[in-house]
């Protein structure tokens, strides 16, 4: 393995690719490489003090990064695939990874992931109720709401990702704009289907021996569904014990009454 791996203090590894690229799975691979810990947007739920920083960014206020990233080797996914520019910036000696997908499927996996997450955690009144037992239980996952609203929805398409053709023209211009602003010898265009070869190849490193390489967050298995269906379950066991509470009152009321 190379000699960045045991350099500590600094990002080397920037991730420009949108969430829904293989992130997730590329996030293992570098922490198997050594380029660990990598950020990911699954980070923000450990870390709520987190969430004001990236507001702040998003709402084009300028912040230290070093107040998120210090103890990171890596990152990948929203919300720092958005600010890739600036962050080469501070951490210039950092290559970049630019995840790729086919457009059709990236649009088809972030509609019904990510997309209807935010939707679902934004209606009804027993929706609001799961916002805070997910605040109790997840104290990062309101804040992740309030990112992804703000810098996925809003910022990157314009509230306009319901119109597929709008969505994928921006997944297609983001890829484009990282390819022509991102110096070639610091930049690998990479699909997480061609595995450990081209990434350890752009990182200097040696593939490792016997380790398939990590696939993960298929739909089935995304984790905004399983934190979803978490507080959806405890919601409706709240439910059912104050109805069970309020029962036993009003019984006891009656019996005593008489």
């Amino acid at each position: 393995m190379s000699d960045q791996i045991t350099q500590t203090g600094e990002l080397k590894i920037i991730g420009a690719g949108f969430g829904r690229t293989g992130t997730l799975s590329l996030k293992a691979a570098l922490e198997e490489l050594g380029f660990g810990p990598c950020y990911h947007m699954t980070e923000v739920f450990n870390h709520p003090e987190h969430v004001p920083l990236w507001l702040a960014a998003t709402n084009g206020e300028r912040i230290d990064w070093h107040d998120i990233f210090t103890g990171y080797q890596a990152t990948v996914d929203w919300p720092s695939c958005a600010f890739y520019e600036e962050l080469m910036q501070v951490y210039p000696n950092a290559k970049v990874i630019l995840t790729t997908r086919d457009p059709e499927a990236w649009y088809e996996s972030a509609y019904n992931t990510i997309y209807q997450i935010s939707r679902r955690m934004n209606q009804t009144t027993r929706a609001r109720m799961m916002q805070l037992i997910a605040k109790r239980f997840f104290p990062g996952g309101p804040g992740i709401g309030r990112i992804t609203r703000k810098l996925i929805w809003e910022n990157t398409f314009s509230n306009r990702f319901e119109d597929k053709a709008y969505a994928i023209q921006i997944f297609n211009q983001h890829i484009e704009e990282v390819k022509q602003r991102v110096p070639p010898d610091k930049l690998l265009v990479y699909s997480v289907k061609e595995g450990w070869e081209p990434l350890c190849a752009f990182l200097g490193v040696d593939v490792p021996a016997g380790k398939p390489f990590p696939h993960l967050n298929e739909r089935g298995n995304f984790a905004g569904n399983k934190i979803v269906e978490r507080s959806r379950r405890i919601a409706v066991s709240a439910a059912i014990g104050v109805t069970t509470l309020l029962a036993l009152a009003l019984f006891f009321l009656r019996k005593c009454s008489k």
